[in-house]
């Protein structure tokens, strides 16, 4: 090994750490656990306090509860959890299905994400954070 490749591998070695350091530190003080479920979940009860944040939510649960139609040709696609933040399960368990953010220019950042089993789960920080509303 030549000298100038030593120097590489520390910092790639150095950079990999950090970045598993940061990880770790942001799950533990920023995401709780999903399997936590708040009092007053249903629907989005105590978690959500804006009401208009709330109603929309609620019109979202109404329209998966009854099959559709959904406003965004993405919904009732499958969630893949690539960040890990809800249990782990095999592909195509979970689907996401949007939260309307009125005057947002796009979708915006909330979702409802629904698993085979039932269970539910909201982010209004497409998906830093989830909240368990079942």
């Amino acid at each position: 090994m030549s000298r100038r490749q030593h120097p590489l591998i520390w910092i790639a070695a150095l950079l990999a750490i950090a970045i598993g350091v940061f990880w770790q530190q942001r799950d533990r003080t920023g995401n709780p656990a999903p399997s936590e479920k708040p009092a007053q979940a249903q629907a989005g009860g105590e978690i959500v306090r804006d009401a208009e944040e709330r109603a929309e939510l609620r019109k979202t649960l109404d329209l998966i509860a009854r099959g559709g139609p959904f406003p965004y040709r993405n919904d009732g696609g499958v969630f893949a959890n690539r960040e890990g933040r809800l249990p782990q399960r095999e592909r195509g368990y979970y689907r996401e299905y949007t939260v309307v953010t009125p005057r947002a220019q796009d979708r915006g950042a909330r979702r409802v994400i629904r698993g085979n089993g039932g269970e539910t789960y909201y982010t209004r920080d497409h998906y830093r954070t989830f909240v368990r509303i079942d």
